[in-house]
């Protein structure tokens, strides 16, 4: 009888025992992700509670500001952009995630602590340490990946975006001279050979790509200008064409300083000669006035196409890889191609057995398919490759403080068509330009993407239609004038 009693206690005394251990168990994971849902909550329990009120006031603090985010967001993203690439917050950022990180993982080790290890069995104990040490490591690897990120970011955009002079929008479009430089061992500076104005309507982001031959020649200068004094007839010197003023100003910088630029170019003073003289060459030329300037070198462009993994482009005809000053190696073949960082810019830069007007439209067709397959998801993956690339071939004197207003007009040129108006033959001759004609020509593409009736009878269609054939709609030069690019890219 006895035997009995002590066996039927001693059973009731084991299960009490692995009750109150499953129970510890409980109470040890509990704790654990009580800390990973709210840091400090489980110290606040469990008596620490100056460390607890603490972690739980950064912890709403950091929920308030995630909801201050989230209603930028909802009511105006130029001003989340604005914020996100503001130099101060994301300094800020980087070393508040950093910081966030070793607290965080401190409050994970403590919360552990408290779960009283030693107490639990070595079974209970192994999965606490091996849970603890997996939500450690996950924890400190997201914040500290995020911080990196906010850190290469931050380095980015003060280095590319480094201007502080801001210009507004121009009769309600921001004008943007985008240009392709070719700098070589071959060649005398960096030629800007793909010269195009991005002109963006302010409000919703309608752009129309104005395309200028690189070979274009009697260039005027504003009024004024160092440029207009040495060539008051026109840039008329030998050799002289749109892409060498560039380099002739770099060679004679000494006759520019303080005082040199007309216009914009006056009011920032922040680009060099020969950026200034071939802004000033642009909006003489278009009637536009230029806000901005992005000289991209195309020697590092192809960087910038790996690290986003490449751009899928409809390849209108077969396209010589190489053949300028070396010989042909390889082909783009026709038809829709996933092409690579090299492809992308051959498809964009060689003329080989074709002519500059074919080049120009497949430059245009290259940028349209970059910025509709430049997603927001392949940026954030490949921020660190895409810095890295952009730091050595973009120079720009868009300042940080608008990369909000731009961030925002990409995203809605996105979903809106955009034009084409280049000033290549048959249309301009580019040996004796008809400079009237240009700017009438720009101002009826603009007023028609803005929805504008004013076309002047139609000289629009008129003067840059082409035949629809078969062989005609695989032309990449009909990319050059077009109401909608992406239609025919």
């Amino acid at each position: 009888m006895l035997d009995e009693r002590v066996g039927v206690f001693g059973g009731s005394y084991l299960h009490a025992t692995e009750a109150s251990e499953r129970v510890q168990f409980r109470r040890a994971l509990t704790l654990t992700f009580m800390t990973l849902v709210m840091p400090g909550s489980a110290q606040l329990v469990m008596g620490s509670r100056r460390i607890g009120r603490i972690a739980i006031r950064v912890w709403l603090g950091c929920l308030l500001l995630g909801g201050f985010v989230l209603l930028l967001a909802l009511t105006t993203r130029s001003g989340l952009f604005t914020f996100l690439t503001d130099e101060r917050v994301l300094t800020f950022g980087r070393w508040f995630l950093t910081a966030g990180a070793v607290a965080w993982v401190a409050l994970l080790l403590d919360a552990w602590r408290l779960g009283r290890p030693l107490q639990l069995r070595r079974r209970h104990r192994l999965w606490m340490t091996g849970v603890n040490g997996v939500l450690c490591f996950a924890t400190a690897g997201v914040m500290l990946f995020a911080a990196h990120t906010v850190a290469v970011q931050n380095g980015f955009i003060g280095t590319v975006f480094a201007s502080e002079a801001v210009s507004g929008p121009e009769s309600g479009r921001y004008n943007v001279l985008l240009l392709g430089g070719d700098s070589g061992p071959d060649r005398t500076g960096l030629r800007p050979d793909s010269l195009t104005v991005a002109s963006i309507d302010a409000e919703t982001g309608r752009t129309v790509l104005v395309g200028l031959p690189r070979n274009l020649e009697n260039i005027p200068f504003p009024k004024g200008s160092v440029m207009a004094k040495e060539f008051p007839r026109g840039f008329d010197c030998d050799g002289c064409e749109l892409n060498s003023v560039n380099t002739w100003a770099n060679d004679h910088a000494n006759l520019f300083g303080p005082g040199s630029a007309s216009g914009s170019r006056a009011e920032k003073g922040t680009v060099k000669p020969g950026i200034e003289a071939t802004m000033g060459a642009v909006e003489e030329i278009t009637g536009l006035d230029l806000n901005y300037y992005a000289m991209v070198n195309l020697r590092g462009f192809s960087k910038l196409v790996d690290a986003v993994g490449g751009v899928t482009i409809n390849v209108k005809e077969r396209t010589a890889i190489g053949g300028i000053g070396a010989p042909i190696r390889g082909w783009i073949p026709a038809g829709e191609q996933k092409l690579n960082g090299s492809q992308t810019l051959w498809y964009a830069r060689s003329r080989v057995q074709n002519d500059d007007w074919s080049r120009m439209g497949r430059q245009k067709c290259v940028m349209n398919a970059m910025l509709h397959q430049l997603s927001p998801q392949a940026v954030l993956l490949n921020v660190e490759k895409i810095a890295e690339s952009s730091k050595s071939l973009l120079t720009t004197d868009i300042p940080a403080k608008q990369l909000g207003t731009f961030m925002d007009l990409a995203l809605k040129a996105k979903n809106q068509k955009v034009s084409t108006v280049s000033l290549v033959p048959p249309v301009i001759f580019t040996g004796n330009p008809d400079f009237d004609k240009v700017r009438t020509l720009v101002d009826q593409a603009i007023a028609k993407a803005e929805g504008s009736k004013a076309d002047s009878g139609g000289m629009l269609e008129a003067n840059l239609s082409m035949p629809d054939t078969e062989q005609q709609k695989q032309d990449p030069r009909k990319a050059n004038q077009t109401e909608d690019l992406d239609a025919l890219c």
